[in-house]
């Protein structure tokens, strides 16, 4: 099991290898998304949703996307098991380093685990740099998607205050994670707190990237 982890993330690192050392503007990677018909272009929180548009548009021929679902869940691919692609930001805005990365669903990874014996994670690491004091690049992505969201309406009504966007993201390095049952322990049970309907989320798995050498992993530079 340890070698097919390891060699399905190699053909997949060698697929992603381009991306590597690569700077994502926010503008650039919005307007691609656009442009090319992908439904989750206007999300706030665009790196995570612009590698998994690369993932999907490289990957396609290799990986069966999306991947298999588990109640409301659906993995975002599967080749021998269930993967997921993530994106890890290791600076707040403030520069301090982020190590924890929610990663899924908690009953649908240990479903999948109990049904295929490990899920593998495809991580882009690296740094990203906010939006200035001004708030230009927000302004432009409201103006973009024609006005302020319905999200962005009752923030307002609440008098919570805006968070300052992402504008680029500098891709350092993708990770693969190989997580079986012996490792779930090692992970953190994330709460969620309560839906807009009051009912409680469903709990979530997350990796606190300090633990990495307890878990199978690759960097794409040792594979590809």
């Amino acid at each position: 099991m340890e070698e097919e982890f390891k060699n399905i993330a190699k053909e997949i690192a060698c697929k992603l290898r381009m991306l590597l050392n690569k700077k994502w503007d926010g503008k650039t990677a919005i307007l691609e998304m656009k442009n090319n018909g992908y439904n989750q272009w206007s999300q706030m929180e665009w790196i995570g949703w612009y590698f998994q548009f690369l993932c999907e548009r490289n990957l396609s021929a290799l990986m069966e996307i999306p991947g298999n679902s588990y109640g409301n869940v659906t993995f975002d691919a599967f080749k021998k098991v269930p993967w997921d692609f993530k994106s890890h930001i290791k600076n707040d805005q403030d520069g301090k380093e982020q190590t924890v990365i929610i990663i899924n669903d908690k009953a649908a990874i240990d479903n999948a685990i109990k049904q295929y014996g490990y899920i593998g994670l495809i991580i882009a690491v690296g740094y990203a740099e906010w939006n200035d004091t001004n708030r230009t690049f927000q302004k432009w992505v409201e103006e973009l998607k024609g006005g302020k969201s319905e999200y962005e309406e009752k923030r307002i009504e609440r008098g919570a205050p805006s968070r300052l966007r992402k504008v680029s993201f500098n891709l350092k390095d993708i990770l693969f994670v190989k997580i079986s049952n012996r490792e779930l322990g090692k992970l953190i049970i994330h709460r969620q707190g309560r839906n807009s309907n009051g009912n409680m989320r469903m709990p979530k798995y997350a990796l606190d990237l300090k633990d990495i050498n307890s878990f199978e992993h690759y960097s794409c530079f040792e594979l590809c």
